[in-house]
């Protein structure tokens, strides 16, 4: 058994093996993309070639990391503002319509609890996964082997340690749920819309 098929299976594996041509090019990829202007166009092409998934209408602004790119499948419509860090040594599944503010780490790599294994540098990876329509505040981070699910919200400096549930508003450190999202907060941002796109069809009328 190789140390890719160590990884997926969960057992303790060495990253360092992992870095092929492909790893290498991605990293090249990378510094270039953290050092174009903000605003640039065309680096959808880019980042899908890196990704094992980048859904149409994606955008991350730069600067970000990760650590292996390959094991990052990103859905439609994604947005992460910048300062990005994903830790994908396991698959990281981001659905479609995700929101992420500044400086959310995202992280996959378990090191063991024991010292003389973990000076090894060893270590472990658990997936995460992040449904569609979830929003996650600045500051926010995620540790290995998290679910948050459908819909979501997850208040900024939050660390996200267990499940989130779908439809929820979690906060904190440990993030815990603080309520569930329901008709008024659908009815509330609603009126608001309404009275944005009535003010942008009389503006037009001018």
């Amino acid at each position: 058994m190789n140390d890719e098929e160590r990884r997926v299976s969960g057992r303790l594996f060495d990253s360092g093996k992992l870095h092929d041509q492909k790893w290498m090019s991605g990293k090249g990829f990378l510094d270039t993309y953290n050092n174009r202007g903000f605003g640039t166009r065309g680096e959808e092409k880019s980042l899908a070639d890196v990704f094992a998934a980048y859904g149409e209408g994606s955008s991350i602004i730069p600067p970000f990391y990760y650590s292996q790119g390959k094991n990052v499948h990103i859905g439609k419509h994604f947005f992460a503002n910048a300062w990005l860090m994903i830790l994908d040594e396991a698959d990281i599944f981001i659905g479609d319509n995700v929101f992420v503010g500044p400086s959310v780490s995202i992280y996959t790599p378990v090191h063991p609890y024991d010292a003389r294994i973990r000076n090894t540098g060893l270590k472990i990876a658990l997936p995460v996964t992040i449904g569609d329509n979830v929003w996650i505040g600045g500051n926010v981070t995620i540790l290995p082997g998290v679910t948050i699910g459908e819909g979501s919200i997850i208040g900024a400096g939050s660390v996200v340690t267990k499940d989130i549930e779908p439809g929820v508003v979690a906060a904190g450190n440990p993030c815990r749920v603080i309520r569930r999202l329901g008709d008024a907060d659908r009815e509330k941002w609603e009126a608001m819309y309404e009275d944005y796109m009535a003010e942008e069809a009389a503006a037009k009328q001018d």
